[in-house]
């Protein structure tokens, strides 16, 4: 079970490129599995509910044309934010200068809606939430702990492709904290590494389609670790640290679980072994 979260919050140029890529995204998708669209901006919608493939080429189709941000350059300062002043007194009746509103970007909003709706499907399923984004939030009622929480709790992991500024080499190394006022410039690695996911930045049309079947591919294929404790059911975090004994493995875990109450308790998925690149 997937939910596939698109970010349209976006350039309108990085949309376009990546709305061309729909059809190659279709087939990343296996005959069995189910699929929910989501978008978000300033706001958070579902496009579809869970089905297969074709009712997610459906949903897709109806938002290939939409547009993504153009914003021109705001005046946030300097001597063109302000009106006309002499001798540095502001002159009554000018004309004032309109800046821009800063749009929000909710993906923790997203992310939740999209792990709530996870959290009603069938447990056997794997659950994963795969979100086509720049990473920026910005905005969201929700925080990152909260929704985290609900991702632990549902046993849910977050994969992405990160596009636009998140797949620039420079701009992905030193733009990935949250900046006071600003939210975050990229919070999906978060997302992945604490819920044993991953994250393909990728810049080039090509480059993003190819991303697809290895992100797919990855998130179906993983080992489920299980254990039990002496330790009675409660609301408290538990860490989880794994470790391999054979060489060159990348280990991509979960950090971490919140126990589910005793009628709901099973053994928890907790790591995937990738073999060397």
């Amino acid at each position: 079970s997937a939910a596939l979260v698109i970010d349209q919050g976006m350039s309108d140029l990085t949309l376009k490129k990546v709305n061309q890529t729909f059809s190659a995204l279709g087939g990343a998708f296996g005959p069995f599995d189910e699929v929910a669209v989501f978008t978000y901006g300033n706001t958070v919608n579902q496009r579809s509910d869970f089905g297969n493939t074709t009712h997610m080429g459906i949903a897709l189709g109806r938002i290939r044309d939409e547009k993504g941000q153009n914003p021109g350059a705001p005046a946030v300062g300097g001597p063109f934010s302000s009106g006309p002043s002499t001798n540095n007194k502001p002159i009554t009746g000018g004309l004032p200068v309109q800046t821009a509103v800063k749009e929000s970007h909710v993906l923790n909003d997203a992310i939740l809606m999209a792990a709530q709706d996870l959290a009603h499907r069938p447990r056997a399923n794997r659950k994963i939430i795969f979100v086509i984004s720049d990473g920026k939030e910005y905005g969201s009622r929700a925080s990152y702990a909260q929704v985290l929480k609900v991702l632990l709790t549902d046993e849910i992991g977050v994969y992405a492709i990160g596009v636009d500024s998140a797949a620039l080499p420079l701009y992905n190394k030193i733009e990935k904290a949250r900046i006071p006022g600003f939210g975050y410039s990229d919070i999906l690695p978060r997302y992945a590494n604490a819920t044993g996911g991953d994250v393909l930045n990728e810049f080039s049309k090509e480059a993003i389609e190819s991303a697809y079947q290895r992100i797919t591919l990855e998130a179906r294929n993983q080992y489920t670790l299980g254990y039990l404790t002496p330790q009675r059911p409660s609301s408290t975090f538990r860490d989880i640290e794994v470790r391999v004994r054979r060489p060159g493995l990348q280990v991509f875990a979960k950090h971490g679980y919140y126990p589910l109450p005793p009628q709901r308790a099973e053994a928890q998925p907790a790591a995937e072994q990738q073999p060397p690149k």
